[in-house]
């Protein structure tokens, strides 16, 4: 018999997640590690529903073994090659008869099969609720150019606790983010994503979190989170502008001259009409450094004027010529004196 697990005692048990659900469905959003294992195509799920509304609850079931129990064999064949120690957890939306169904087929052929009570909609609830738990935020700002992604990144790899929200939403954050990434996930797996990020984290000491607004590209940060992240000190890295405008080359300077005048003309009302002229010419000679020079006037502003908004306290530290670990390092050494009731 397949054991029903809470969501916190189905999270934290051994085995694969198996998502039963549609493959649309999972598209839109699904616990991170869960794997897709659809017991119905989407037009076969509409098939069945369309029968349920019609029909009734036991001529819809009766379609369901009809269409799926030719495909058991193969469930079974699939689960060994994901689970090889047998071990898989399974959901679907409601923990209802889809999950039923592959739990009892998967339990005949030998699994030890948990279920989710409640199924994805439990762990939705869960989620949208996960970013109210209070924990410590080190908010780390800097402008355009200072490189706050990369020092994020050796942030974790010292040691610190990171959110990185710009890659759980595969979007940098500005018009140009979305310029050599994948695309981004909907709103409800971003939130997904950072619920599940956000609930491993020890209470005790502080979470670093890059300097956002409150949309990434179209992912919106969870408004629980948001808040938080507003009352949060501000520890922002400085740089020179050469400095900076060299790591926009370096980010950048792959990217295709079209993408690149797209996202300039999308900040054209702010950044003006001549000023945009001039960024976009420079584009199409490639000359990069120049047109970053023209486009940091508007991001500059920009962040100066959110960050004068602030009622926080705010402390600069000077990362000229460091490496990313260099910087990390000196920034873990000012947090815990400009932030000690935080450790």
């Amino acid at each position: 018999m397949p054991h029903s697990l809470p969501i916190s005692d189905f999270l934290n048990a051994q085995g694969i997640i198996l998502d039963v659900r549609s493959p649309s469905e999972y598209a839109q959003g699904h616990i991170p590690m869960a794997e897709s294992f659809p017991l119905f195509t989407d037009e076969e799920r509409a098939q069945v529903g369309t029968c349920y509304k019609q029909q009734g609850r036991e001529q819809a079931v009766e379609l369901g073994f009809a269409i799926a129990g030719p495909k058991f064999v193969n469930f079974i064949t699939q689960a060994k090659a994901l689970a090889p120690d047998k071990q898989v957890r399974i959901h679907c939306w409601r923990g209802g008869m889809r999950s039923g169904a592959v739990a009892w087929v998967l339990e005949m052929a030998g699994f030890q099969v948990s279920t989710l009570k409640g199924g994805y909609k439990t762990f939705r609830n869960w989620a949208l609720n996960a970013c109210q738990t209070p924990k410590p935020i080190i908010t780390l700002g800097g402008m355009t150019g200072t490189g706050k992604t990369n020092i994020l990144t050796a942030l974790a790899a010292q040691g610190a606790q990171t959110l990185d929200l710009e890659q759980l939403a595969s979007h940098r954050g500005s018009s140009f983010g979305s310029l050599g990434l994948p695309p981004q996930p909907s709103n409800e797996h971003f939130e997904n994503r950072v619920a599940i990020a956000w609930s491993n984290f020890d209470p005790a000491q502080p979470v670093w979190i890059e300097a956002e607004s409150c949309r990434i590209g179209m992912c919106r940060v969870p408004d629980p989170l948001f808040q938080q992240m507003l009352q949060a000190p501000i520890i922002q890295v400085v740089r020179p502008r050469a400095e900076r405008l060299a790591l926009l080359v370096e980010v950048y300077g792959s990217a295709d001259t079209e993408e690149l005048i797209s996202a300039t003309e999308r900040i054209r009302k702010r950044l003006g009409g001549l000023r945009t002229q001039q960024a976009i010419a420079l584009l199409r000679q490639r000359q990069l450094t120049e047109a970053f020079d023209l486009i940091l006037e508007y991001y500059d502003k920009t962040y100066q004027y959110d960050l004068e908004k602030r009622k926080v306290p705010i402390y600069s530290v000077d990362v000229t010529g460091l490496s990313d670990a260099e910087s990390a390092a000196l920034l873990l050494e000012k947090a815990r004196f400009y932030c000690q009731e935080l450790y």
